[in-house]
Order: C-alpha cells, then sequence, then structure tokens
C-alpha cells in the first residue's frame, strides 16, 4: 500500500509529467487532489486526473511515475460518472504550471455532482466542504440556497 498523497506529490507528478510531455498538455485534477490543494484535507490516497490533449507518453510514463513516487495515479473525472457539463472547460480554475503543464482543477460543479452520485463517505464530506465555502459569495443566502436545493430534490 502506497502511502497517502499530500500537496508536495501532486506538485512532483506534475513535475515529472513536465519532463516528458511532447506539448502543451493540460492535467485536470479532481477529487482527493483537489481537496488536498483547497486545504480541506491534508491528504488523499490517489490523484485522478484527465489529459488534454491525452499523449501517448504521458500514458506510458503513468506505471513508472507510480512506482517511482509512491503515489496511485488513476485516469479518472467526472465525466466517467456523470454526463459531462457543457462549459465545463471554462469552469475549471487554474492552480499551477510546470513547464509545458498547466495544472487545473476540474470544475467544481462537475465534482461535486460526480461525488454527489458516487455517494461515498469522502466524497460527501468534500461536497460539505464546498458548500462551506458559500461565504466566498455574498450574494448568495445559505438557508435560501438550500431550500431551492431541497424543493429540487424532493421535485
Amino acid at each position: 500500500m502506497r502511502p497517502p498523497v499530500d500537496e508536495d506529490r501532486i506538485r512532483a507528478l506534475a513535475r515529472e509529467l513536465a519532463r516528458v510531455a511532447p506539448t502543451t498538455v493540460r492535467i485536470y485534477l479532481t477529487g482527493g487532489a483537489t481537496a488536498v490543494l483547497e486545504g480541506w484535507r491534508a491528504t488523499t490516497i490517489d490523484i485522478d486526473v484527465r489529459f488534454e490533449p491525452e499523449a501517448d507518453e504521458l500514458l506510458r510514463a503513468l506505471p513508472g511515475l507510480k512506482d517511482r513516487l509512491g503515489i496511485n495515479i488513476e485516469l479518472a473525472s467526472p465525466p466517467d460518472f456523470i454526463p459531462e457539463l457543457p462549459g465545463w472547460r471554462a469552469r475549471s480554475p487554474f492552480v499551477f504550471q510546470d513547464g509545458s503543464v498547466y495544472v487545473h482543477h476540474f470544475d467544481p460543479y462537475s465534482q461535486a455532482l460526480s461525488k454527489i452520485e458516487r455517494g461515498i463517505e469522502q466524497d460527501l464530506a468534500d461536497v460539505h466542504s464546498m458548500i462551506a465555502e458559500l461565504y466566498r459569495y455574498p450574494a448568495i443566502d445559505p438557508g435560501a440556497f438550500r431550500s431551492k436545493l431541497d424543493a429540487l430534490a424532493g421535485a
């Protein structure tokens, strides 16, 4: 079993991928990696990624990087669990760049919906962390927002 993944190890993966990337590539992080980089938790068990474009060089490098860095890497993103939401790329926040690798969080709306669909305890805790950050949006009244969600869920 590999040790938990922290922010340094996520950045190390991006750095190593930049060494083999044949051209500019965007890496979209999902799940625990997003939670770690956002500070919702200190570690995750794996790094879920999506590459665009999906270069053979990157895919071939993954097994060696898993062993060398001691991390679990999964090719997984929200469209593996829910229908792809239109405009998700535009809503995927940029996190950092390492060489030709641009790292983004996968669209938070897509992440939240896929986490709810999966229903795993840690995923639901991550969604609660997302909701807890509503204070960053003063125009949103959390109580009214919840009422709207409850009404939608009951429909």
